[in-house]
C-alpha cells in the first residue's frame, strides 16, 4: 500500500509553506529581533525590532515605541524591512498559486499542464519567499556579533543580544524553503504518474516471448 501519493505530497507543501508564511509574519512585526540589559539596572530590559523598541519594566511592564524616522534607522534595518516585506508577499502569492494547482481543486481540471506550471511557480516563490525571509535575520545576526564584540564600546556599555524573534526568522525561513522543495517533489511525483504505460502484449513483444531462441541469419 502506497501512503506517499502526489495529493499528499502537495498538500504537505501547503502546510508547510503556509507554517513558514505565518512564523515569518510573526517575526516581522515582533520587536523582539535584539535584546539588552544592563548589569548596572537588571530590572530594565531592552528590545529591539524593525518597527518598534520596547522597554520593559518589573513596575509598569512592556511598552512599545515606533521608530520616529526611516531613514535615521541603521542600514540593516532598513534591508531587512524591505526583505521581510518580499517574502511575506511572495510568501501570499505562493498559496494562491498553489490552490488552483492542487489535486481535487475544480479549477484547471482539463488542463493538467496549467496545474503543473502553477505548482512550479509556487515552488519558486516559496524558494524565493525563504531566502528573503533567511537573508535579514542572518543579516541581523552578524551586525549583532560584530557589535557585540567589538572592543571600541567600553565594558560596561551594555550590549544587544539575539532574540526570539531571531529564532523564528530562522525556522520560517526554512519552512518555506522545505515548502518549495516540496512542491518540486510533487511535481515529479505527478510527472511519474502520468509516464505512458508500457505495453506488454504488443505483437512484437508476443512474437519475440513466442520464439525467444529464434535468430537472424544475414546471407
Amino acid at each position: 500500500m502506497v501512503f506517499l501519493t502526489t495529493k499528499m505530497m502537495q498538500r504537505s507543501a501547503v502546510f508547510v509553506t503556509f507554517g513558514g508564511l505565518v512564523t515569518s509574519l510573526f517575526t516581522t512585526f515582533l520587536p523582539f529581533w535584539k535584546t539588552m540589559n544592563s548589569d548596572l539596572n537588571e530590572v530594565e530590559n531592552w528590545f529591539s525590532g524593525l518597527w518598534h523598541t520596547c522597554l520593559y519594566t518589573e513596575e509598569v511592564g512592556i511598552q512599545c515605541k515606533a521608530y520616529e524616522s526611516i531613514m535615521g534607522l541603521p542600514m540593516d534595518l532598513q534591508i531587512s524591512r524591505v526583505l521581510m516585506s518580499l517574502s511575506i508577499s511572495t510568501g501570499v502569492l505562493a498559496m494562491m498559486t498553489a490552490f488552483p494547482a492542487l489535486e481535487g481543486v475544480d479549477m484547471c481540471v482539463r488542463q493538467p499542464a496549467t496545474k503543473r506550471h502553477f505548482l512550479i511557480l509556487s515552488g519558486v516563490l516559496s524558494w524565493v519567499s525563504g531566502i528573503s525571509t533567511l537573508a535579514p535575520v542572518s543579516i541581523v545576526a552578524y551586525t549583532t556579533v560584530v557589535e557585540f564584540w567589538d572592543q571600541g564600546f567600553p565594558d560596561v556599555m551594555p550590549r544587544w543580544e539575539y532574540g526570539e524573534a531571531m529564532f523564528s526568522g530562522w525556522f520560517g525561513g526554512l519552512a518555506l524553503v522545505t515548502g518549495g522543495t516540496l512542491f518540486f517533489v510533487a511535481v515529479c511525483m505527478g510527472d511519474f504518474d502520468l509516464r505512458p504505460p508500457s505495453v506488454p502484449n504488443s505483437p512484437r513483444l508476443h512474437h519475440q516471448r513466442s520464439h525467444p531462441y529464434m535468430k537472424t541469419e544475414v546471407l
